[in-house]
């Protein structure tokens, strides 16, 4: 691992145009060096020829006394001390060097605290020991993940073998990790959860039981429009009784497997369970049919593996009180990006994470958290975080077309799908989650509680039935607060002029 690199010097890298001429250092000096097969890190760090140190959206910037000698070892020292963890380009490094340069390294430096994280992740990430005798009982155990940089677990496992508490939030076979980023932290410190529980708690029970039946058809209905379907309503219906049993089942394949069939209403040309076959998201080429993948899916041989592995880290989450958020995001981006089914993989997606927010005790059940809404109500977001993660593995997944113009996968990929940065996708769920609290749900009970004026007032002067109160108000929101010509002429042919424009005027009064 002292084998010599050439670290860059540039104004433009990997398509972005750096802050100032500078040197390449850290995670993406040794991808570039060694020509690693995986995306460049979100944050590239680069050595300033001037003496400041700063930030910018793609570039953390550091002075010359930063600049590592240029070697293996030492770039993998400043990317542990500076960059946080990267499991895929350690997984990836493993696969090119041998373990020789690992085990030199290591007796060289026995007590180097980066090259026992360096030697815990060999071990762990390949599944094999190296040559190599256990660290004297006389070291200080050290976190494998620095929490000032990334979420870790807070009860990790000490491996007396390497002195390391393994704190990573997940299995070796489904590990997304997740940066500390100015907005997650703030985030959690205002503590959504009880921040929404304070705000429901000044409403009557009834009134939310009877927002919480519209916001689960509303969720259910966001959840398709997302696909880009229409259900009927009976289909939406049936779909949102599953999101209202969120959290009260156990997360297992069965499950999985189940909650596909509830989606999939016709199933005639469809094969239901986990793909055996190849998978993409995108479109077909006009005039050829030609697949143009914007998503490429894991490999049919990969998703037992990585569904057990998903399921499993799932598990270890819950049981480690692992923020709920922050869990959902690990959890079901993982499940749509293996997307293991021909469909139904964005439903039970989002369905993943009305089930891990109830299950986690981040809402409650009784009370549907509809987060779709807030999902549908920034699709152009929820569209660029996929594509985040997507579009940046294309160069990297080897494919050909099979003749029923899909795709069969030929290089191993299953990595890409254990260890990716859910930062990004962290970040717009706890947006949503936020927007979810503080404009969905107020709304609808908003609404519902102007509504019960609006029914009230019709009851008292006019003792007009339910039904007929409900259809009323419902053609005054759809013609902004008028009633049609043909409405007061059929429907409402029995009120008087004045009767009409007291009830517009009312309707102005209570539901705007």
């Amino acid at each position: 691992m002292n084998s010599v690199l050439i670290s860059r010097t540039a104004s433009v890298f990997d398509g972005k145009k750096l802050p100032e001429e500078a040197t390449i250092v850290g995670y993406t000096a040794i991808i570039d060096g060694l020509h690693l097969s995986l995306p460049m890190p979100a944050t590239i760090s680069i050595i300033s020829k001037k003496n400041k140190k700063y930030s910018t959206e793609n570039f953390d910037v550091y002075p010359p006394s930063y600049q590592p000698e240029d070697t293996l070892l030492k770039h993998l020292v400043f990317a542990l001390r500076y960059e946080g963890i990267n499991l895929l380009f350690f997984k990836k490094l493993f696969d090119k060097i041998s373990r020789e340069e690992i085990e030199q390294a290591v007796n060289k430096e026995p007590t180097g605290q980066y090259v026992r994280k360096i030697w815990f992740l060999y071990e762990w990430l390949m599944n094999e020991n190296l040559h190599i005798p256990d660290a004297d009982v006389k070291i200080k155990y050290l976190n494998l993940i620095d929490d000032k940089k990334q979420f870790s677990l807070t009860n990790g496992l000490k491996s007396a073998r390497h002195r390391i508490i393994n704190n990573l939030p997940g299995t070796v076979d489904f590990c997304p990790l997740i940066f500390k980023t100015d907005k997650l932290k703030s985030y959690i410190e205002e503590n959504l959860s009880q921040k929404k529980d304070t705000y429901l708690k000044t409403f009557h029970k009834d009134v939310l039981q009877r927002a919480s039946a519209f916001l689960l058809l509303k969720d259910s209905k966001a959840s398709f429009t997302i696909e880009g379907e229409n259900p009927t309503t009976n289909r939406a219906v049936r779909w949102g009784k599953a999101i209202g049993q969120a959290g009260s089942k156990s997360l297992d394949k069965e499950e999985l497997i189940r909650l596909q069939q509830i989606v999939i209403e016709n199933s005639r040309f469809i094969e239901m369970g986990f793909r055996k076959e190849g998978g993409f998201v995108g479109e077909h080429e006009r005039t050829t049919g030609e697949p143009m993948p914007e998503h490429i899916s894991a490999k049919k041989e990969d998703i037992e593996k990585l569904i057990d592995g998903l399921i499993a880290t799932y598990k270890k989450l819950e049981e480690s009180n692992f923020d709920p958020v922050l869990s959902a995001s690990a959890i079901a981006f993982g499940f749509v990006f293996i997307h293991p089914y021909v469909d139904g993989n964005g439903r039970i997606h989002r369905y993943l994470i009305h089930h891990i927010l109830s299950k986690m005790k981040f809402t409650h059940q009784g009370i549907i958290f509809p987060v779709s809404a807030s999902i549908l109500n920034h699709i152009d977001d929820y569209r660029n975080v996929l594509e985040s993660y997507s579009h940046s593995l294309l160069d990297f997944i080897e494919w050909e077309k099979t003749k029923s113009n899909n795709i069969e996968v030929l290089n191993e990929t299953i990595d890409f799908y254990r260890y990716f940065d859910a930062t990004k996708q962290a970040e717009f769920l706890y947006d949503c989650v936020n927007d979810t609290i503080e404009n969905v749900i107020p709304q609808e009970v908003t609404y519902l509680q102007k509504y019960d004026e609006m029914k009230s007032y019709l009851d008292d002067v006019f003792q007009m039935p339910d039904k007929m109160i409900a259809l009323l108000i419902r053609f005054l929101e759809q013609n902004d607060g008028k009633l049609s010509k043909r409405a007061v002429e059929k429907e409402f042919s029995v009120l008087t002029e004045e009767e009409v424009t007291e009830i517009e005027r009312n309707y102005e009064l209570r539901m705007k």
